[in-house]
């Protein structure tokens, strides 16, 4: 069977967009896979996993240098393709960071990965020199004999350094059978000295942020600045794959993290406001919460979670229980779909309608818990609340769209 390759420029031109797989990393296509665990046994890690990523999301700010997140911690894998010819690696697609990598030969110090480690003897391979536009693109950039190196920090004080380098990146494309869509001269870096706890997995981090080096960014007019994505319910994870969308079917933010601007929450005809006497100052801000599709539950200022919490409970009459993995607050037992309220977020532009797979997750095979927590510091939209929604982002109008999906369709 021939592969086919073409631009991704041609690939806007060729009906608009191009589609390619979101593996989630604990459906059985990832590496991380583990056929032993129950649902909701993979549904808690997933919870752990992103309370983790909560405590480092809140130690970033824009004069950090360091990413401050931790990427093994994120949601989803993509499968894309390094150099000429071509060799396929599995990274996690990170909407919190900018910066495309992977681990490279000859490695000084990696961690263990599945798959070979990539060789920079690739004929498409072109180190970037120093002091160009391109090794200026990146934090933390220096130079060793005019070849331009990188060290990039993450919170959990791990850490990748190496070449900065151009190669051409391959993303194999779901809307059309055997198509791949190539991107020369892409911005990537090259790994020699790795600290990740990836264990035998992922071989390094998309960036799928703001930032110039980002993926999205780099591929620049081509695709119109817009990509999208519809993720699968948690249900449907075994069988079918969510979906990333590149370019023009997608129908606030400073670098790297995108934002959202949360003005309230409404449990059936009960609307909570976020503003009040209690609520924190930065609260009011633009740009209040991260959208991120590497964190499961949604996390809100705790004044508003609290109300939120209270309004479920005068809604749901029935007892309720503790979290068996006491990672959630408000949890039932044997909760039926009819009896969960329509809970609906509003942000500025948009009021979102949650159906209960968005709002409720199942941490057992007899208990639901309400799928939100508290914090003082910062208010993230995740994963679950975005299941079953395709979720556009335009970098050029810097806006965020929702569209109710049905994405085992997409």
């Amino acid at each position: 069977m021939s592969i086919l390759s073409f631009s991704v420029t041609e690939a806007a031109h060729n009906g608009g967009f191009f589609t390619v797989d979101l593996i989630h990393r604990d459906s059985p296509k990832s590496p991380f896979h583990n056929p032993s665990l129950t649902p909701s046994q993979r549904l808690n890690n997933a919870l752990q996993r992103s309370f983790n990523r909560v405590q480092h999301f809140r130690l970033w700010s824009p004069q950090l240098a360091s990413a401050d997140i931790i990427p093994t911690q994120g949601a989803f894998l993509m499968k894309i393709s390094l150099g000429t010819p071509p060799v396929e690696i599995m990274a996690f697609a990170d909407t919190g960071s900018d910066l495309i990598w992977t681990q490279c030969k000859p490695c000084d110090e990696c961690f263990d990965q599945k798959s070979p480690l990539f060789n920079p003897i690739s004929s498409s391979y072109k180190a970037i020199p120093c002091g160009s536009r391109q090794c200026q693109s990146l934090q933390d950039t220096y130079c060793v004999e005019n070849s331009c190196q990188y060290d990039q920090g993450y919170g959990d004080s791990s850490s990748t350094s190496g070449d900065l380098a151009t190669e051409t990146v391959r993303l194999g494309s779901t809307s059309a059978t055997g198509l791949q869509v190539s991107l020369p001269n892409t911005i990537f870096g090259c790994g020699h000295e790795n600290e990740l706890a990836f264990s035998i997995a992922g071989s390094g981090i998309v960036g799928l942020g703001g930032g110039s080096v980002s993926l999205i960014s780099q591929m620049g007019a081509s695709i119109g600045g817009k990509f999208s994505y519809c993720l699968v319910s948690m249900s449907a994870q075994n069988t079918k794959s969510s979906k990333m969308i590149f370019g023009g079917s997608v129908p606030k933010s400073p670098d790297t993290f995108y934002y959202l601007t949360l003005e309230g929450i409404s449990v059936g005809d009960k609307r909570l406001n976020l503003y009040n006497s209690t609520t924190p100052s930065n609260a009011s801000k633009d740009g209040n919460i991260i959208i991120d599709s590497g964190t499961t539950m949604t996390v809100l200022p705790s004044d508003l979670y609290h109300r939120l919490e209270l309004a479920v409970k005068n809604v749901i009459k029935l007892p309720t229980i503790k979290d068996p993995e006491e990672l959630l607050h408000l949890c039932y037992s044997n909760l039926a779909d009819k009896d969960i309220p329509i809970i609906a977020v509003h942000f500025r532009g948009a009021d979102l309608k949650l159906n209960p797979l968005n709002t409720f997750a199942r941490t057992s095979s007899s208990s639901r818990c309400l799928a939100f927590a508290p914090d003082d510091d910062l208010s993230i939209y995740g994963n679950m609340a975005q299941m079953n929604f395709l979720v556009g982002y335009d970098l050029q109008k810097k806006t965020v769209s929702f569209k109710p999906t049905d994405c085992r369709r997409q």
